[in-house]
């Protein structure tokens, strides 16, 4: 398993050579995002489609 260094510096390592700090903060950003909603799935602390859906229907 990547630790998280490891798996920041494959990310930016794929970006081009022009790519500035904002992509490089946009990468890191994505896999924080990921990892904590993996997270969150994991301890249960997610919603079902369904109550998604119902929800959406209140906006």
């Amino acid at each position: 398993m990547e630790t998280l260094k490891q798996e920041a510096i494959k990310a930016i390592s794929k970006l081009p050579e022009s790519a500035n700090v904002d992509d490089m903060m946009y990468e890191l950003y994505v896999i924080d995002k990921v990892k904590k909603g993996r997270e969150a799935v994991e301890h249960g602390e997610s919603i079902s489609i369904e109550e998604l859906k119902k929800e959406m229907q209140s906006w």
